[in-house]
C-alpha cells in the first residue's frame, strides 16, 4: 500500500523539515550561486537550506499540501524558493538545467539518466536514501524502494564520486551511518 503523502504532510510544519545529512554535512561543496532542485521535496528541508545559501531553488513534489506549505513559508521570508506540484516520474527535470540536484529518501531508478542529464557541467548531485541492508526498522517496507549494496554508485556511474557512505551491517551496529547510502558526485566537464 502506497503512503498517503497528503495525510502525512497535513499536520506537519515546514519548520520540522531538516536538510538531508548528505547535504548538510557536505555543504562546503555547494557553489556560491546557481540553480538548484530539491526533487521529491516533501516539506522542503533541502530546498530551504539551498535557498538560504543564495541558490535559486526549485522544490518539486506530488503533494499539493507540501507545496502550499513551502510557498506559505518561503514567500514572506523572501527566499528564492519556488515550489511546484510535479510528478517527477512523468515530468523529469529538463537536461542541463541545474547546478545542484538533491534527492533524499526517494528512489525511482529509471530517473537516474534524466537526473544526470539535468545537471550542468560541474553540477553536483547530493543523494541519500534507504538501503536493503537494514539495521533498524526505518524506511520503506518494500525492498523495491531500497537500494541494493553499492547501487547508487552503479546508477550514477557517469558522475565523478566525491563522497560515498554506506556502512551496512559492518562493525558496531549501534554507531555510524546505518540503513542508508549517501552520495555526492559531480558531472565532469565535456572533453
Amino acid at each position: 500500500m502506497a503512503p498517503d503523502w497528503e495525510a502525512r504532510y497535513r499536520d506537519r510544519s515546514v519548520a520540522e523539515a531538516a536538510p538531508a545529512e548528505v547535504l548538510r554535512d557536505n555543504a562546503h561543496l555547494l557553489p556560491r550561486s546557481g540553480t538548484a532542485l530539491d526533487l521529491a521535496c516533501g516539506l522542503g528541508g533541502n530546498g530551504f537550506f539551498l535557498a538560504r545559501r543564495g541558490l535559486e531553488t526549485f522544490a518539486w513534489d506530488s503533494s499539493s499540501i507540501a507545496v502550499e506549505k513551502i510557498d506559505a513559508a518561503s514567500e514572506p521570508a523572501g527566499l528564492p524558493l519556488f515550489a511546484e506540484v510535479r510528478n517527477v516520474v512523468e515530468r523529469p527535470p529538463e537536461a542541463g538545467r541545474f547546478d545542484v540536484l538533491v534527492v533524499s529518501r526517494f528512489l525511482e531508478r529509471e530517473l537516474a539518466p534524466a537526473l544526470i542529464a539535468a545537471l550542468r557541467p560541474s553540477g553536483l548531485l547530493f543523494y541519500q536514501t534507504f538501503t536493503q541492508d537494514r539495521v533498524t526498522g526505518r524506511g520503506p517496507r518494500s525492498e523495491g524502494f531500497r537500494l541494493e549494496a553499492n547501487e547508487l554508485l552503479d546508477l550514477f556511474s557517469p558522475l565523478r564520486v566525491m563522497v560515498y557512505r554506506e556502512e551496512g551491517r559492518v562493525g558496531d551496529l549501534t554507531r555510524g551511518w546505518r540503513d542508508e547510502a549517501a552520495l555526492v558526485a559531480y558531472k565532469p566537464l565535456p572533453e
